[in-house]
């Protein structure tokens, strides 16, 4: 009995008996335990096992605790004393009833429960809710090979058991009449699939369990016994205090002492590397041998050999089921990927290849017995690599808005140094291929930064005694430290590195406006044409690229440029998927885990993000400034349809039908309400609108940005509101129009001058008043209706066209591009047609008729001619169906 229940009445005879059995009790929990040693020394006896007293005490005590086991001691009325706090906790564990399972038995029951669940399943014939319960097992098996478990043999019974169930339920269904719903037959045909691969996968598990299920079970137990949980916690402690003094040796398999010296460093190296892989390896004491051995490494030789396998055992540490490599064990890597880097760069006598020569990796090494360079088996390109990789994966599971992030990105520092001194090395040692490699990583990491990024990690690279060749202290500028870089890879024979090193060439050009240079480059290169069989990363790089040329367009004011270039990206309405920014659900595409998983793995961290909402407000603002006054231009209804800009069309087309339009919110209400402001001839409402967007902040030079959004709307409200107001004029002042619209007047005769040329205006400028006069040229209901016919005629050969281009294999879209050495000629002609239809666009001031439409009768050729162009028509769409292209 514990001291806590003692009275205040009670003797010393009761409470010394009640200290005897507490005593034996607690020395039959011990002696059930399995003992680990059984030889143990007299000094080293725990203080718990000395107060078990003598023999004929034990026995004595034992037969008083058997015949008090069954019932628990009454509780006395009493207060505890100070002292008897520990027995207190101590009769607490010891309450019978109480035990604690383990972790693999609350797996197996979890396992358990699950069968149960198909059990009942099966019997209502629900293969929907057994295919669901299957995953969730298949998934607690999974969880028990990650903690090195064997698999138990109720999921092989399991599996035996829905292979008879399957087997049965697929005959019924063959020869029932009344099928099931296609829901469960679709999850039936699952669950077959998942249990024959299941059954193919455990084999050999299979086997032994059909063969003798009680052995197999039998095998199980005795690899997983769970200890004994009894109330031993007090024991344990104590055992751990009396100990916690001794002196203990790393001993290896077998029960070897493991002795880690200089000599036998080749032995310990090789048995780490026959373990590394296999099932039951652990690796954390695999890397904590390879860091003593480190230590002990005499020679550079041993140094290296060493850091290649303590690297290369850092990197297998981490598990499949984490989705990035802990930024700890990541730095450790990094510092002995430098170390590595340092040891071969400053000695020459050694040098780390992919290939070598066969060599005996149990003997030391050394120049003077190879007669030369020693060159070791390894890849120092391959760390890089995998370095890189990890710390991207690692960025891209972290939240963005949070100081993790931020301090994460710090690394980058080191990450780079380590890069640069990995490509000195190369450079010494003139290997040609992993210098490539290396000077592409080293690219990846500057090419989209700003200068002041750019210089900050140059200035931590200069500081370190192993220094490439090209540097910014030797360049002077960024851009001349990218170009260099970027001509290296030019001349490489990696045709994938030279493909790269032109997009990020002309990313970087981009980014500090340099647009003319950019897009002669992307047009030189001929990228457009074969970037469709190159790989995923590259893809996404190329519409990167596009995208920054169109935003460079729009901080120069190149406002049709700027358009031309976002529509393409824009009119797939994939914006953030194509830039590798976030996966698009698309409505009735569904992926797969595995889809999914490469999906979110080929995202960018978000540092490197493009900003989207930014990104559209260019688009937008320029689809605006070139759609309005084409809209204004146009009087036929059918023509208006046909949009330029389909985003912008459709959004406009949005807000012309709300009802009510209240104050702009978003960007795109500011955008809209400016577009109708500008309709109306409004410029000062449009210029206050599209200047109140806040996103403008976000722009390099946004002060720049929109003092040139102001002189583009007051260029293109002049535009607007001569194609709008003109048809009311006979004369227009320009003096006024300068006044109106805060022009000089002569930006404005400027403007005037080149809509009339362009026959786009209807007007002549008569310079001795200072106005415009407009000409009006009234049609007769003949020449209208043959406008009319024209224009529809003029669609139809436009369709039957384009339905030709798309049989023949013309030029596609975003998503098609075809190959540049195909259709060149029919892309030209295509090109000049479209070049066409925009000269001929919106013409309203010397109008040229075709020759049914002069005034007068039409004479016997000129109806033949007609009659030409209408059955040409007719035989394009016979051969081209355009309602099936459609």
């Amino acid at each position: 009995m514990s001291r806590f229940f003692r009275q205040a009445g009670d003797s010393d005879s009761d409470s010394e008996s009640s200290d005897d059995e507490s005593m034996s009790s607690g020395a039959e929990d011990v002696s059930q335990r399995p003992l680990v040693s059984t030889k143990q020394a007299p000094g080293s006896m725990s203080r718990f096992l000395k107060t078990a007293g003598s023999d004929s005490s034990d026995s004595d005590s034992d037969e008083e605790s058997d015949s008090d086991s069954d019932a628990p001691p009454p509780r006395r009325p009493g207060l505890p004393t100070v002292d008897d706090t520990d027995d207190e906790e101590e009769s607490d564990d010891e309450a019978p009833g109480v035990r604690i399972k383990s972790a693999s038995e609350r797996r197996l029951d979890e396992m358990k429960a699950t069968g149960k669940v198909i059990e009942n399943g099966l019997k209502i014939n629900d293969w929907v809710a057994i295919s669901n319960e299957f995953d969730k097992l298949a998934r607690m098996v999974q969880r028990q090979h990650n903690v090195s478990e064997p698999v138990p043999p109720f999921y092989i019974q399991t599996l035996v058991s829905l292979e008879g169930s399957l087997n049965t339920a697929v005959a019924k269904e063959k020869e029932a009449k009344k099928k099931m719903n296609a829901t469960n037959a679709k999850a039936l045909t699952a669950v077959k699939q998942k249990v024959k691969k299941a059954l193919k996968e455990y084999e050999t598990e299979v086997k032994k369990f059909q063969e003798d299920p009680e052995a197999f079970e039998r095998e199980y137990s005795a690899i997983v016994a769970p200890e004994p949980t009894t109330s031993g916690r007090r024991v344990a402690a104590q055992v751990g205090e009396d100990n916690a003094t001794d002196d203990f040796t790393t001993v290896g398999k077998g029960g070897k002492v493991m002795q880690f010296t200089s000599e036998g460093i080749f032995k310990n190296l090789q048995a780490v590397q026959e373990a590394r892989g296999k099932k039951n390896t652990d690796r954390a004491e695999q890397i904590r041998i390879l860091e003593k051995l480190l230590e002990v490494a005499a020679t550079s030789y041993q140094r290296i050999r060493v850091l290649l396998a303590l690297i290369s055992s850092r990197f297998d540490y981490n598990s499949s089921v984490s989705t990035h490599m802990p930024i700890e064990l990541w730095l450790h890597a990094q510092r002995e990927v430098d170390q590595l880097v340092s040891i071969v760069a400053s000695d020459g006598n050694y040098s780390i290849q992919e290939v070598t020569e066969d060599y005996d990796e149990l003997v030391e090494r050394s120049p003077a017995t190879e007669g030369g360079v020693v060159r070791i088996r390894g890849s120092i390109i391959s760390f890089i690599d995998r370095l890189d990789d990890e710390f991207t994966r690692s960025l891209q599971n972290i939240d963005p808005h949070g100081t993790e992030y931020v301090d994460r990105l710090k690394d980058e520092k080191g990450l780079y140094c380590t890069i640069c001194r990995a490509q000195a090395f190369y450079e010494k040692t003139k290997q040609d291929e992993p210098l490539g490699r290396v000077i592409m990583r080293r690219l990846e990491h500057i090419y989209s930064k700003p200068n002041a990024v750019v210089t900050a990690l140059e200035a931590a690279a200069d500081t370190s005694e192993i220094k490439p060749s090209m540097v910014f202290s030797v360049q002077g500028t960024t851009t001349a430290l990218i170009h260099s870089l970027c001509v290296y890879l030019y001349r490489s024979g990696n045709s994938l590195l030279r493909t790269r090193a032109m997009l990020s060439h002309i990313y970087h050009h981009a980014l500090h406006n340099e647009f003319y240079t950019a897009r002669d480059m992307l047009l030189m290169s001929h990228l457009q044409e074969s970037i469709h069989s190159a790989d995923v990363g590259t893809q996404i790089l190329y519409n990167r690229t596009v995208v920054q040329l169109g935003l460079c367009a729009f901080r120069s004011g190149l406002i049709k440029e700027a358009q031309a270039t976002l529509q393409e990206i824009f009119t797939t309405q994939r914006v953030k998927e194509l830039l590798a920014q976030g996966v698009h659900q698309q409505r009735f595409q569904v992926l797969t885990p595995e889809q999914e998983k490469a999906e979110k793995q080929r995202q960018l961290p978000f540092h490197m993000h493009i900003n989207t909402e930014l990104l559209e407000a260019a688009f937008l603002v320029s689809s605006m400034l070139v759609e309005i006054p084409l809209l204004a231009s146009i009087e036929s209804e059918e023509l208006k349809r046909k949009a330029i800009s389909k985003p912008f069309r459709r959004l406009l087309d949005f807000a012309d039908r709300q009802v009510f339009t209240g104050p702009p919110e978003s960007t795109r209400d500011h955008i809209m309400q400016a577009s109708k402001a500008l309709q109306d001839g409004d410029w000062e409402q449009c210029r206050d609108l599209i200047q109140s967007i806040k996103i403008w902040s976000l722009m390099p030079e946004a002060a720049a940005v929109k003092e040139m959004l102001a002189k583009r709307i007051q260029e293109q409200g002049l535009r607007t509101y001569l194609f709008t107001y003109a048809p009311h004029y006979s004369t227009l002042s320009i003096s006024l129009l300068s006044r109106t619209f805060s022009l000089p007047i002569n930006t404005v005769t400027s403007i005037v001058s080149k809509m009339i040329w362009n026959e786009e205006l209807s007007a002549s400028l008569d310079q001795s008043g200072d106005v415009v006069v407009f000409h009006r040229i009234e049609l007769s209901r003949t020449q209208q209706l043959a406008q009319t016919l024209a224009e529809k005629l003029a669609a139809m050969v436009d369709q039957s066209e384009k339905a030709l281009d798309a049989k023949m294999g013309g030029a596609g879209g975003w998503g098609d591009r075809t190959d540049g050495t195909k259709g060149d000629k029919r892309g030209e002609q295509a090109q000049e047609r479209r070049g066409r239809g925009e000269r001929t666009r919106g013409a309203r001031g010397k109008i040229q008729y075709p020759f049914f439409m002069k005034p007068g009768p039409l004479t016997q050729q000129e109806v033949h001619g007609v009659a030409a162009v209408v059955a040409s028509h007719k035989v394009l769409e016979t051969k081209c169906p355009v309602r099936d292209h459609k």
